[in-house]
């Protein structure tokens, strides 16, 4: 699995590469801002609702949560059940927030 950095990611989505963004936090967690595009899916979740975007398993998928671990334990299973470019957002949405859009809130 990759990994990418805040500003990576910013210059990625900047470029007009259009990956699926994943938010794998709680709802709760939403509050503190969420990156525009990025669909919300609880960790827990994503095993059940692998269909919802199994025609991006050949594209890239980014994974979103609050520091960058979650996200990464979403991505293993993803690559394990055959997803080809999963990006894990390492930092997660804090640095999202400390590098990029100071108007989100660390946590």
């Amino acid at each position: 699995m990759k990994q990418m950095n805040a500003t990576e990611l910013q210059a990625l989505l900047q470029s007009g590469v259009k990956p699926l963004l994943i938010d794998v936090r709680e709802p709760h967690e939403l509050v503190n801002g969420v990156i525009e595009g990025a669909v919300p899916i609880p960790m827990n979740d994503i095993p059940g609702r692998l269909e919802e975007f199994a025609a991006y398993q050949d594209q890239t998928v980014v994974l979103i949560c609050r520091s960058g671990k979650r996200s990464a334990q979403v991505g293993q299973f993803m690559e394990h059940v055959g997803f080809k470019d999963v990006i894990n957002l390492d930092g997660g949405m804090n640095d999202w927030a400390s590098q990029v859009d100071s108007s989100m809130t660390v946590y």
